[in-house]
C-alpha cells in the first residue's frame, strides 16, 4: 500500500486547515519513513516511531476541499510496519481525533498515545521507548513538525538517550513572520 495515497473522508471530526505545501511536505517525509521502515527492518529487532505533535490524523488544504492523511496515519501504513508507534498531541480535541483515525487506519498496530505538550512529556515519552539491549536492539525514528516554534532544544536532547534517528521540521520563518505581525 502506498501510504502517500490513502484515501480521506470527511468523518466530521477536527479537520485542521493546512497551506498547499503541506501536501508535498507529507509525502517527502512519508518517503523517509519508508526507506527507515524497510532499510532498518533487519538491521534493529524493534524500530518505534515517535511524533512529538502528532496533529489530528487528517488535514484540510486550505480554500480547497481536498482532505489529507497526517503524517501518524502516513507511519501506519507503510509496508514495514514499525513495532511500536507512540503520539503525543497536546490539543485535546486533536488527541481524540488522531485515536479513533489511527485505529481505524491501523486496528492491530501497537501504538501508545501521549496527550500534552511534548516538552513536559518527555520522561513518559522515554518510558514508552524500549531501553534496547546488545540482543534486543531497538532504534527510533522520532518527528517533530511544530506549527510554531515551541520545540525545545532539551526536548530533542532528552529523547537521544536512546538510539533516536530525528527529522525535525521547524517553521522559523512563518512563524517568527506571525508573531512579529501580532
Amino acid at each position: 500500500m502506498d501510504s502517500t495515497w490513502i484515501t480521506v473522508l470527511d468523518d466530521g471530526r477536527i479537520c485542521p486547515e493546512v497551506g498547499a505545501w503541506t501536501e508535498q511536505k507529507h509525502r517527502l517525509v512519508s518517503f523517509y519513513t519508508k526507506l527507515f521502515a524497510s532499510g532498518m527492518k533487519y538491521k534493529w529487532n524493534k524500530r518505534v516511531y515517535v511524533e512529538l505533535y502528532a496533529g489530528a490524523g487528517h488535514s484540510r488544504i486550505r480554500d480547497t476541499a481536498k482532505l489529507i492523511a497526517g503524517s501518524p496515519l502516513l507511519a501506519l501504513t507503510v509496508a514495514d510496519p514499525f513495532d511500536k508507534y507512540i503520539f503525543c498531541e497536546e490539543d485535546p480535541e486533536k488527541f481524540d481525533a488522531l485515536q479513533l483515525r489511527a485505529k481505524k487506519a491501523a486496528p492491530t498496530a501497537t501504538i501508545k498515545y501521549i496527550p500534552g505538550d511534548c516538552n513536559k512529556r518527555t520522561k513518559e515519552i522515554l518510558e514508552e521507548i524500549p531501553t534496547g539491549s546488545k540482543d534486543n536492539t531497538v532504534l527510533s525514528l522520532c518527528f517533530a513538525d511544530p506549527f510554531d516554534i515551541s520545540l525545545k532544544f532539551e526536548t530533542l536532547k532528552a529523547l537521544s538517550v536512546r538510539y533516536v534517528d530525528f527529522v525535525v521540521l521547524l517553521a522559523l520563518y512563518s512563524d517568527a513572520n506571525r508573531a512579529y505581525k501580532r
